[in-house]
């Protein structure tokens, strides 16, 4: 992501592949793409891509975007996520981006504020 500018615009396409980092500065996925709400036009989720962090080869798991804060030395997200919280979130299914007691459920694992209230 290319941050010599002082916006806080984005593209998307600029973000898919951000690194995302833990609070101890070990890598611990990257950003696949994200999940927009149409209606209010917010980020809803970061779909991240997990390599050894969870163990488990190449695995994408949607991470609700408030877990996430762009740090300029990084130049990556990082996220106070831990491994546990993320084996432990809510199972989904392939619509789980149209299953909103998935998304309760999961913004309730994550302790954040529902995007769509």
């Amino acid at each position: 992501m290319d941050h010599t500018t002082q916006t806080s615009l984005v593209s998307s396409s600029d973000v898919n592949g951000t690194e995302v980092y833990g609070r101890d500065g070990v890598h611990i996925g990257s950003i696949d793409h994200l999940m927009i709400d149409k209606q209010s036009g917010k980020v809803a989720y970061a779909v991240m891509g997990f390599g050894g962090f969870l163990g488990m080869g190449e695995d994408h798991q949607p991470i609700p975007w408030g877990k996430l804060q762009y740090d300029r030395n990084q130049n990556g997200f990082v996220t106070d996520l831990t491994e546990q919280e993320v084996k432990g979130a809510p199972p989904r299914n392939d619509n789980w981006h149209a299953d909103r007691d998935w998304e309760t459920r999961t913004h309730e694992h994550y302790r954040l504020p529902m995007y769509w209230v």
